[in-house]
């Protein structure tokens, strides 16, 4: 299956949003670079409608320019090895690559090989809600990864003593990805689901649900997440930006769900909340 590429250069400032925006209409994968981004779709999942209209609303005031190709399935281990550096959460989180050097001075050590997956810890996102997972008990609970891409949350998870862990995600490369991810970091019995979580249709209760996705599918689902919870159980959003959290916070309140706590980085947000 080829990919179609998108060189594209914009300044500095419209590079996170051109992402959430492409991500939005199906674009599932994304490199930053000094110019801007490069953003890959699927050949047969392109909208060329829907891209040329984000082009066009953002062209001028973000001063695009668009190289684009095509590009076959590659060994994507090859290609971030050329630019993936490891990250570090507070002192206890490492996120490194299988080539890069082990680090004994933290906590907890998660080693991810991202192919065309969105997840790796270097997006603030994912930053935010491994720093919240931090904060919150996991020994013996259940944990389900919805839009899990490298499976770095659900690995999160485990290291922190979940005894039960559920992930799935609506790309082929995530759900190949993910399993390998899990392998590394000693999780070869949980097995990545390929789906919508209404076409996944997991059974629960789970006592933490954990969903990095984008605005419209978080409203869109938010009330399958919750009948997943238990009461007292966490629910984890992240992959919108700090102006959209009133909306993402209507949305919960209005389905028995209580604010515990948020994060900002970079103008993204991650919220965690509890049911009633």
């Amino acid at each position: 299956m080829d990919y179609l590429e998108f060189k594209i250069e914009c300044k500095p400032e419209f590079t996170e949003i051109l992402i959430a925006e492409l991500a939005e209409i199906g674009f599932d994968s994304f490199l930053e670079t000094d110019s801007g981004l490069e953003a890959y779709s699927q050949e047969d999942h392109f909208d060329r409608e829907a891209y040329q209209e984000i082009l066009d609303r953002y062209q001028e005031v973000a001063q695009i320019k668009v190289m684009e190709g095509k590009m076959p399935k590659v060994n994507w281990n090859e290609e971030w090895e050329k630019h993936y550096d490891p990250i570090q959460v507070g002192k206890e989180v490492y996120v490194r690559a299988s080539f890069h050097p082990s680090k004994e001075d933290v906590k907890h050590e998660i080693v991810i090989n991202p192919k065309m997956s969105f997840g790796t810890g270097h997006h603030a996102t994912t930053y935010l809600m491994l720093s919240h997972l931090l904060e919150i008990d996991h020994q013996g609970k259940s944990v389900i990864d919805i839009g899990a891409g490298t499976g770095i949350l659900a690995i999160m998870a485990h290291k922190l003593g979940a005894k039960h862990i559920e992930a799935f995600d609506i790309d082929n490369w995530c759900v190949e990805n993910g399993n390998e991810n899990f392998e590394l970091n000693g999780m070869a019995g949980v097995k990545m689901g390929h789906g919508t979580i209404r076409e996944v249709n997991p059974q629960g209760p789970f006592d933490i649900a954990l969903a990095n996705i984008n605005k419209n599918v978080l409203l869109d689902e938010m009330e399958v997440y919750v009948n997943l919870l238990p009461t007292k159980g966490f629910l984890l959003l992240s992959g919108f930006y700090d102006h959209d959290i009133p909306e993402i916070q209507l949305r919960a309140e209005s389905l028995g769900l209580n604010l515990k706590n948020q994060k900002v980085r970079d103008n993204w947000a991650a919220l965690v909340f509890e049911k009633a």
